[in-house]
């Protein structure tokens, strides 16, 4: 089993397991027991029970940003973004619901999770083309983890087979993000899609069908 297959695995059992009990009962030796994992191992790639959420956050980011094609304007690549990471999360679905309910009473992950989420919010910024320089993009990243949440808090209670409403919540919050200028394009995202335009005018016949 390669360290892919073992984190997979551990995923799956621990994720269940908080489904179940709920995550202020979870235990990473359980969660290896189920998963028939050694313990040791599972103690030197999981040292802490918060390990788990953020190899989760890893394994969405990575989901989002294989590059498989992502175009359009910041909206819409912030938009495919968003929904590739909750194509992982709803695998987990249940188990990370636990998790939510929980934080409330669990001020300290709370905080990581935050930080974690803003260092994704950058991360997703730069692929989308947002302005993240100085003042402005700090807060232009604190209001695109503002969409997420809403998003996810949309994810929480959506109950369709195609997350229509969270994407009808992602799309409010884009919006939004919009009015108050989160989405301004970086100067490289403007070049871009000046070239695109450009390319575009250059050869009118490729779009006559």
């Amino acid at each position: 089993m390669d360290r892919e297959e073992f984190d997979l695995a551990l995923l799956e059992a621990g994720f269940t397991i908080a489904a179940e009990k709920g995550w202020p009962r979870f235990t990473l030796v359980e969660a290896a027991q189920r998963a028939g994992l050694p313990i040791d191992e599972v103690r030197a790639r999981f040292p802490f029970r918060h390990s788990l959420l953020f190899r989760l956050g890893r394994l969405a980011d990575e989901s989002a940003f294989r590059d498989d094609g992502l175009s359009g304007s910041v909206r819409e690549r912030v938009f495919d973004l968003f929904m590739r990471r909750f194509d992982v999360f709803q695998q987990y679905r249940e188990g990370i619901r636990a998790v939510l309910q929980a934080l409330p009473t669990e001020p300290g992950l709370t905080l990581l999770l935050g930080a974690a989420t803003l260092d994704t919010m950058r991360w997703m910024a730069e692929v989308a083309g947002v302005e993240c320089s100085g003042l402005g993009g700090l807060m232009r990243l604190n209001g695109l983890a503002g969409v997420w949440g809403f998003a996810l808090r949309a994810w929480e209670k959506d109950e369709t087979a195609d997350l229509s409403q969270t994407m009808a919540a992602l799309d409010q919050g884009l919006d939004k993000a919009e009015r108050f200028g989160v989405l301004k394009p970086s100067p490289d995202r403007l070049m871009d899609q000046a070239s695109q335009r450009t390319g575009i005018a250059d050869h009118p016949l490729e779009l006559e069908t």
